[in-house]
């Protein structure tokens, strides 16, 4: 049962219905007043009046638990069908070997995503729109452009996983994705944030059935808790295969609607900076979630594959239950199927939502699951179309269903830095997030892990378009963006503080817990300098060229295999 606060006659007004247009001051950035009001979570009610941090230990219970929600949904949504095939096709073919890879993902995770949901508390503008009102349509439409296509295919790929797991259960595959995009839809339709909310928790609690999984196949614990703490490579392997993969690992773990999920999300909530370190624990509960359920499917793939004609020979999804089934018993592969199925519909209900909120944001229209279908109509039916015509296309007959789920994973991988190169732009804008900004600390880490993510998107995008690159050629790559990532990055620390506009001093001490961003209409543009002008211009030509040419990749391998 949800824990309620008790409101008082003052707040009244904001007891669940959204807020009328006069309640919105002329300086306010929030675009749907929907995003204004109380804090409706899946196991509690903050009125919104409340703005500072209760001072009793079950206050600050209740106050976690009415925030709980969105930093666990983009975390446990991202261990989704992309995620089962990733983990396991590494634990089958080369064991735990590669497990560290995740703990060094777990800062980068929670960097990426802190700076999104400190976005959206402070601003509650979209990310989508925020980029577009700082940086203007020619930077921002590219960001949008490629978010819409690469997450339509990822919502593909969720319905991928649904027919495999459904395949594995007997159930017919047009039956499933008929009933997984209904229930999916609906879900979402409500016209009740809190009920998508707890049918989310539900679908969280349904990951949990890989720990059933993992204590039935009972593979060596400590072997897992070494390969997380042991880096290390698999002998007799070729680099240009193991490379491959680890960046498969990041790209699945690390995705870019994960951004502009959470910073709607959090918007949409109507959380606000006086709850950021409740959310910022919520992000850690997410983020704990995801390594320790990848872990597990680490675990148990090798324990089932291991010494035996399988192991080395990864197929898909399916093909892991059979090896469950044949190891440990039907009932593990069942469960495994079961938690895909659950794996793919939570994972296809947030890439759709964090496509609807940016288009809706971008267009302002209605975008809030507070509203009703009739009053966010643009909304739901962006939502509404993306997962219907996802799950059409995996159900008709001759669709290249691999090539689009090798295509997603590289269209990922090459993307998601310049997601990052936005994300700490305006990380380290006073006007927007005043005294929100970024520490320098957090630029020079951040500025690191977007060098590495080029280098690995340029690794990934040759090996796709080369298959045939020697191990060599991938050891140049890595050392030449190596010498040039270390100048380029710290160009890029250096220039985030002044690339960007200061505010100006007001002689009055602000208070970071009540301080929101202006309407935009009343802060000045960035001014961006020659070096960050220069840098924005090389990645986005070399990200167009590359997104280009893994399409015609794609295309080129369809056509030959008909």
């Amino acid at each position: 049962m949800a824990q309620n606060y008790t409101l008082d006659e003052h707040d009244a007004h904001s007891s669940g219905s959204p807020m009328s247009e006069r309640d919105l001051t002329n300086d306010s950035a929030v675009l749907d007043t929907s995003h204004l009001g109380e804090i409706q979570g899946a196991f509690g009610t903050i009125p919104a009046h409340v703005g500072n941090a209760p001072r009793s230990l079950s206050g600050h219970l209740k106050t976690a638990l009415a925030i709980l929600g969105p930093g666990l949904i983009v975390m446990v949504g991202d261990n989704d069908a992309g995620a089962f095939s990733t983990y396991t096709q590494a634990g089958q073919n080369y064991g735990v070997r590669l497990l560290w890879t995740l703990l060094l993902l777990v800062p980068v995770l929670y960097v990426n995503q802190e700076m999104a949901l400190r976005l959206g508390s402070v601003t509650g503008v979209g990310h989508a729109r925020l980029i577009l009102e700082r940086f203007g349509r020619f930077w921002g439409s590219f960001s949008v452009i490629d978010l819409f296509v690469l997450n339509a295919l990822t919502i593909v790929t969720e319905f991928i996983g649904v027919t495999l797991s459904a395949g594995y259960l007997g159930i017919p595959k047009v039956l499933a994705v008929a009933i997984a995009s209904v229930l999916i839809v609906a879900s979402a339709s409500t016209g009740s944030f809190r009920r998508f909310e707890r049918i989310s928790m539900f679908l969280i609690a349904g990951s949990f059935l890989l720990i059933p999984v993992f204590v039935m196949v009972h593979p060596p614990v400590a072997a897992i808790a070494r390969g997380f703490l042991v880096p290390g490579t698999p002998a007799h392997a070729p680099l240009s295969s193991i490379m491959l993969l680890v960046i498969a690992i990041v790209g699945t773990t690390v995705a870019p609607w994960q951004l502009f999920f959470q910073q709607s999300y959090v918007i949409d909530k109507r959380i606000t900076p006086a709850f950021m370190s409740y959310e910022r624990l919520d992000l850690w509960l997410g983020i704990v979630i995801v390594v320790v359920s990848a872990a597990a499917m680490f675990g148990f793939s090798d324990a089932a594959f291991a010494h035996s004609a399988g192991a080395g020979h990864f197929t898909n999804s399916a093909g892991v239950a059979e090896g469950l089934a044949r190891h440990s018993g039907h009932v593990v592969g069942v469960l495994f199927a079961i938690a895909l199925l659950d794996a793919s519909m939570i994972g296809a209900a947030a890439v759709g939502l964090a496509t609807a909120y940016a288009a809706a944001d971008v267009m302002g229209r209605n975008h809030s699951l507070h509203r009703s279908v009739r009053s966010a109509k643009g909304f739901y039916a962006t939502y509404g179309a993306l997962i219907v015509v996802s799950g059409a296309l995996v159900v008709t007959p001759n669709v290249p269903l691999g090539l689009l789920t090798e295509g997603v994973q590289t269209l990922a991988g090459v993307l998601l830095p310049s997601a990052t190169v936005f994300l700490l732009l305006l990380c380290n804008d006073r006007e927007v997030l005043g005294p929100w900004v970024n520490t320098r600390r957090k630029n020079l880490f951040t500025a690191a892990v977007i060098w590495v993510l080029i280098i690995l998107s340029v690794i990934l995008t040759t090996s796709v378009l080369f298959p045939h690159l020697s191990s060599g050629a991938i050891l140049d790559v890595m050392g030449g963006g190596l010498a040039i990532g270390i100048l380029g990055a710290v160009l890029l620390a250096r220039s985030t503080r002044d690339s960007t506009t200061e505010a100006k001093p007001t002689g009055v001490e602000v208070d970071p817990l009540t301080w929101r961003m202006p309407r935009s209409a009343l802060l000045t543009r960035p001014q961006m300098n020659s070096r960050v002008r220069l840098g924005l211009t090389v990645l986005r030509g070399y990200l167009l060229i590359a997104f280009l040419l893994v399409i015609v990749r794609v295309l080129e391998l369809a056509f030959s295999h008909r």
